[in-house]
């Protein structure tokens, strides 16, 4: 189960606040946190404090393993259409229907606060070559006038958000590999010519 294949993972790839490195897991117990503080199901509050809120059309499932602790990390299944109002929400600084659902400062805190530093000293650095970037609390943040903050899922999973210009672009995919350096760079291609046009 997952919880207890956190006690195997005893190696670090250095200290904290060094460079950038995603560790699945670390997300997973991130979602252990949260159950734990609030006493109740990861999937209860994510229903009940985003996912209703923000008007989702479509009901969200978690994984889960054999006894019920959440895949945090990528388990998430959802409709491509309700993966859009997630990034609406965040192009609506965090609100919907005169609600507030999410924090505006952590979204503002997303764009502004990364770690440039720790970000090129990582290992992602290579899937997006010459790009200003950083990465704070799991979103990805492509630097600059008009930032892009975008979620990166592993087989071509993906929410990009323009807030300066309000696109939203989700996109479901089903590649081979987990991550693919050309592919991760043509939808790279992709997104910018599309925040062009509509610029």
């Amino acid at each position: 189960d997952l919880r207890s294949f956190f006690s195997t993972l005893t190696q670090s790839t250095g200290p904290h606040g060094g460079k950038f490195s995603y560790v699945s897991p670390n997300t997973d117990l991130l979602g252990w946190i949260i159950e734990r503080a609030a006493g109740r199901r990861y999937s209860d509050l994510m229903s009940e404090l985003v996912w209703q809120p923000m008007g989702a059309a479509e009901p969200a499932c978690i994984t889960v393993d054999r006894l019920g602790a959440p895949r945090c990390a990528g388990g998430m299944c959802t409709t491509t259409r309700d993966l859009a109002r997630v990034g609406q929400l965040i192009v609506e600084g965090g609100a919907w229907a005169a609600r507030q659902v999410v924090p505006a400062a952590w979204i503002e805190d997303i764009m502004l606060n990364g770690d440039a530093e720790a970000w090129n000293a990582g290992s992602f650095v290579p899937y997006f070559p010459g790009a200003a970037m950083h990465y704070r609390d799991k979103w990805y943040v492509e630097r600059g006038t008009a930032p892009l903050l975008f979620g990166l899922g592993i087989h071509g999973q993906n929410l990009f958000i323009d807030t300066k210009r309000e696109i939203v672009i989700a996109k479901h995919s089903s590649q081979a590999s987990p991550l693919d350096a050309g592919l991760i760079a043509l939808t790279g291609r992709f997104v910018s010519e599309v925040r062009k046009a509509l610029s």
